[in-house]
């Protein structure tokens, strides 16, 4: 087994491009019309003296990571950019180490200079989350390796520095054993302003894009059977759009799974356990509620690792998103009843594969499938971001995976057109060709991309247009 080089970063820049929404994307108490995606150029050295550029790219969208009112969408997106900022900073401080070990080295001096500005964990990861991906990608660069040789081979050097819990597990032999299959199913998200039918779309507000707006059009156009449903905190409002939901889940769709999504909009567990009666007493609910795979997040994070949820964990197994601020809250969350914790590159590639294999680990201990990870959606956009995602959450082995970023944006949104040729010629499994625009290919409610998990580097043969990128 060739041994995890040591390398060093040398230079790291990060850039942004304006994305639109199609129209409005409503989760919690948010309502986003436009964000920025950001995107990290690095260029690291090993020990003989090779070098590397890598890439990386993810939407900063406000009022995910802090929620406080008091901030507005762009207070949130300069949060994040000091997150950028101080992980390029702690990152190339470091001396020369294998890519996990700079990681490791880094996270929790990161951690402890962004709470000095004021940020909360969630925006801590971000910003160390996108620069450790386009360190990866550099090192597979500079190696001449797809990101799943460089996993399955530990050529990041992964081990349990951060997760002592997972001390006598053998993690490079778990990461050789992983086999990411080349194919998932969509969840299709259900905003809490999207509209279902054509009776709730008035002429005004109908786009002529050529891409589906209402749910019953999206289900025809990709033929979905899985889906992620937004709730709001309020029960009984809750209650009613479920209600309206299963009636065009059940009327189109002959076999589906859905997923709840509470965004923290519940103050605590009984507003949940409420919702959860609420459910189960009524009867136009009956298959929705069979449906039901697990309930994302649903309680605030200032509450949700404060006191047990086992009693509601026996009715839908819960998950946590937002509540996943470093790579010790699963370990939390188990203990109060989670059974579930979500993958998002925004949160950090390595916490997903030390996550997923403490699921390994817990299950097998259990001698059942008890403990879960889920792949879950920031508005990814088509390109460089969607595609390293869809890398990770291979490896995690989901099955399916929410994606919106399409629903929301029309393809590449503002990428210029001879960077979106590019991506139709590299990864036209991935893509479909609308008038030279690269939109997301999905058939039969599935995506394809095994030109991603073959692509030199971490998921992408493209490189960003640069110039066209704000700096």
């Amino acid at each position: 087994m060739t041994e995890a080089p040591r390398i060093r970063l040398l230079e790291a820049d990060f850039f942004e491009r304006p994305v639109d929404f199609r129209f409005p994307f409503r989760f919690g108490a948010a309502r986003v019309e436009r964000a920025p995606q950001a995107f990290v150029r690095v260029r690291v050295e090993d020990e003989r003296g090779r070098s590397a550029v890598g890439w990386s790219a993810e939407m900063m969208m406000p009022k995910w990571f802090d929620k406080n009112p008091a901030l507005s969408p762009e207070d949130n997106v300069g949060q994040l950019r000091t997150s950028l900022r101080l992980a390029i900073e702690g990152l190339q401080s470091l001396k020369a180490d294998t890519p996990f070990g700079l990681h490791a080295a880094a996270e929790a001096n990161h951690h402890w200079a962004a709470a000095r500005h004021g940020l909360p964990a969630l925006v801590a990861s971000y910003g160390l989350a996108l620069v450790d991906r386009a360190i990866i990608d550099a090192l597979c660069r500079m190696m001449g390796v797809s990101a799943v040789e460089a996993i399955t081979g530990n050529l990041l050097g992964v081990t349990d520095t951060t997760a002592p819990d997972l001390a006598g597990f053998d993690l490079t032999r778990f990461l050789s054993r992983l086999a990411p299959e080349p194919n998932l199913a969509v969840r299709h998200t259900i905003g809490l302003a999207d509209t279902l039918t054509a009776s709730e779309l008035d002429s005004a507000q109908r786009l002529e894009d050529g891409l589906p707006q209402r749910l019953d059009q999206v289900i025809a156009a990709y033929g979905h059977r899985f889906f992620k449903i937004k709730v709001s905190g309020r029960p009984a409002e809750d209650t009613e759009r479920l209600v309206a939901i299963a009636a065009v889940l059940d009327r189109l769709v002959e076999d589906y799974r859905v997923t709840l999504d509470g965004n923290e909009q519940f103050e605590s567990g009984d507003g949940v356990g409420d919702l959860l009666e609420r459910i189960e007493k009524e009867p136009r609910l009956q298959r929705l509620r069979a449906s039901m795979l697990f309930f994302e997040q649903p309680i605030a994070r200032a509450e949700a690792l404060s006191k047990s949820v086992a009693a509601i964990a026996e009715r839908l197994p819960l998950e946590i998103d937002e509540s996943d601020g470093d790579v010790g809250s699963f370990l939390r969350a188990r203990e109060l009843g989670y059974a579930g914790i979500s993958s998002k590159s925004c949160k950090g590639f390595y916490r997903s594969l030390i996550n997923r294999a403490r699921v390994e680990k817990w299950n097998g201990e259990a001698g059942s499938a008890r403990y879960f990870m889920s792949a879950e959606d920031l508005t990814t956009q088509a390109g460089l971001g969607l595609q390293q995602d869809l890398v990770l959450a291979a490896f995690i082995g989901a099955g399916h995976i929410e994606r919106n970023g399409h629903h929301y944006v029309d393809g590449m949104g503002r990428a210029p057109m001879a960077e979106q040729a590019a991506y139709l010629a590299a990864h036209g499994d991935l893509y479909e060709d609308a008038a030279g625009r690269a939109r997301l290919a999905i058939c039969n409610g599935d995506i394809t991309f095994a030109s991603v998990l073959r692509a030199t580097g971490l998921g992408s043969s493209v490189e960003p247009d640069w110039a066209s990128l704000a700096g």
